[in-house]
């Protein structure tokens, strides 16, 4: 979608359907329902499209908001995207963990289980590695539904009580889990956990050649010219029409609430809110890369000073397009709440420096700072018990969508925003014979 394509004006018209917030889940409802013949308006209140999976360029650098890796086994990533569009490129398979002061690969779930267990990693004897490439070839094979059948608790809980040795649960599953959940105490629960380590041994980690908001942008490209209207703050809704502070009331026959959760509860007294998950990225540049592979680089040692390091990766080791020629760039990703102080997040930089020289194993001392991200929102808790399907249809013509009804992950927004669609088509009697085979298909 062009910029012309994106209107920051009032139109004469009025569409069927309003959808609020062009985050994914928004852009994927107005896909579905412009795809079923209806008049969409969608209405951002910021300048950009995205929401989490938005970013920008500074001086050649291409930073993504909000750190999300996608999984190629995203089921709704082939549904609703065009993949070799989108140019994803895997990362290296499996990951590097610190821990103890070495660092090791481990994980990779594509290697035989033999192979894992003859692997130079320390996370036990030959047997409990092997243990380890069992527990993930289990769960490549076990479909989804099962996996929802077991017994729901916290991922944390989980992990102690399935009788995994100690050294391969703190020595990789605890750190990649705490990487792919945003969540530190590992508090989710454990069917989200059991549904992401599935992912994970049967798909691969990847981000666009372009970066993570190529996912918007392709889905906003798909949809009619003024579609999308930027700059545009709703401050109340109804079942028949939105108020905004920029053009009044505007009238539809249905209004779809996609915004964040956070925003969704302001407009929407009573709707649940849920806790969250802060995500604090920090953006270093250096002329020579630490890694010379696109690889998920782990802090395995819980705790380790004022900043403790979930994960950090090598950007432009994904495509070069991330940084300028003859720069690297290094994500590092802190999580949990904190208290900055007056500095803000920018004063734990120096910590997250040190941290970076231990992981690496090279001096970080002479990498240049470019910027950090702190999103406070950034993924909603799933505590147990999660429901991954809560209702979207709030009344007829009100609906509401966005990560926070279904999984907090793209996968979970896109999946969010087709259910809005559906419902919205199901009231209107507006679904054709194709939309709803295919939503029953799915």
């Amino acid at each position: 979608m062009t910029p012309q394509d994106i209107t920051r004006h009032s139109r004469a018209d009025t569409p069927e359907v309003i959808v609020v917030g062009a985050g994914l889940a928004g852009l994927a409802a107005a896909r579905s329902l412009t795809s079923a013949g209806l008049d969409v308006q969608v209405l951002e209140a910021s300048e950009r499209i995205g929401g989490r999976m938005t970013g920008h360029q500074l001086d050649g650098y291409r930073l993504d908001h909000g750190g999300q890796l996608l999984n190629t086994d995203f089921p709704e990533l082939a549904r609703r995207l065009d993949l070799d569009g989108l140019e994803l490129r895997p990362l290296a398979p499996g990951a590097l963990v610190h821990s103890g002061g070495r660092r090791y690969r481990v994980g990779d779930p594509q290697l035989p289980t033999a192979r894992q267990a003859t692997s130079r990693s320390p996370l036990g004897s030959p047997l409990e590695k092997a243990r380890l490439g069992a527990t993930l070839s289990r769960l490549a094979a076990t479909p989804a539904p099962k996996l929802l059948a077991r017994p729901e608790t916290s991922t944390a809980r989980a992990l102690a009580e399935r009788g995994l040795p100690l050294r391969v649960v703190d020595g990789f599953l605890r750190p990649l889990l705490t990487a792919l959940l945003s969540d530190p105490a590992l508090g989710t629960s454990s069917r989200v956990a059991d549904l992401v380590l599935r992912g994970y041994a049967r798909g691969r980690l990847a981000l666009p050649a372009a970066g993570t908001s190529a996912v918007p942008e392709q889905l906003a490209a798909g949809l009619p010219p003024g579609t999308v209207r930027l700059g545009v703050r709703v401050t109340a809704i109804g079942a028949d029409g939105v108020w905004t502070e920029e053009h009044g009331r505007l009238g539809a026959r249905a209004v779809v609430l996609a915004t964040d959760a956070r925003s969704a509860a302001e407009l929407l007294p009573g709707l649940r809110l849920p806790d969250f998950h802060p995500v604090t990225t920090y953006y270093h540049t250096t002329a020579e890369a630490p890694l010379d592979e696109a690889v998920l680089l782990l802090d395995g040692d819980r705790t380790h000073g004022p900043a403790p390091i979930s994960h950090s990766l090598v950007l432009s080791r994904v495509h070069e397009s991330y940084a300028p020629a003859g720069r690297a760039l290094v994500a590092t990703t802190v999580l949990g709440r904190r208290a900055f102080g007056t500095g803000g997040p920018a004063a734990l930089e120096p910590a997250v420096r040190a941290r970076l020289t231990e992981l690496y194993g090279v001096s970080a001392r002479e990498w240049e700072f470019l910027s950090v991200r702190h999103l406070p929102d950034a993924v909603p808790a799933m505590p147990p018990p999660h429901n991954l399907r809560r209702p979207v249809r709030v009344l007829a013509g009100l609906y509401v969508c966005g990560d926070h009804r279904d999984t907090s992950s793209a996968q979970g927004a896109l999946v969010s925003g087709r259910r809005a669609a559906e419902a919205v088509l199901r009231d209107l009697g507006a679904a054709r014979p194709a939309e709803v085979s295919q939503a029953q298909a799915a």
